[in-house]
């Protein structure tokens, strides 16, 4: 078992490029996720957020982003570093926030455990670190949503 820091990197750059491009485009085409996600993907987020739960399939993963959209009016990443033991990567970052309803920017650190099958995402687990502080700057403390 070798790891290998370099190559994860273009894996996860595609990931947030489709991401993004999902987000901004006017028809958000599902479809357009097969360019980064795996038709039987599943993303596992903390049940303490609004958008909790297991996210199943492109539709999901549409649904997934099309919700955060809703939440946050700006998503970026600083000082991202990650590392790829076969199709296993370990991605760790400092989150930026900015809540669409307050707009209270938040920053902290972000780890994402990654399985790819193929180039492709087949799942993912996010970890926040503070998802009470999240709920906190969105209006949503106190509730949680699942799918």
């Amino acid at each position: 078992m070798t790891c290998d820091c370099a190559d994860a990197m273009p894996l996860l750059e595609r990931m947030f490029e489709v991401e993004l491009a999902f987000l901004r485009s006017a028809g958000k085409d599902v479809r357009s996720l097969a360019r980064a996600f795996h038709p039987d993907v599943v993303v596992h987020e903390p049940a303490s957020l609004p958008y909790a739960g297991g996210w199943k399939g492109l539709e999901g993963i549409g649904a997934l982003l099309g919700w955060m959209n809703e939440i946050w009016s700006d998503v970026a990443v600083e000082d991202m570093i990650a590392a790829r033991v076969e199709d296993t990567v370990f991605m760790s970052c400092t989150l930026i926030l900015r809540s669409r309803a307050t707009g209270t920017v938040i920053r902290q650190p972000f780890a994402e455990l990654l399985h790819f099958r193929d180039g492709l995402l087949l799942d993912g687990t996010p970890f926040y670190h503070d998802t009470a502080a999240i709920l906190a700057v969105t209006g949503h403390a106190g509730q949680a949503a699942g799918v």
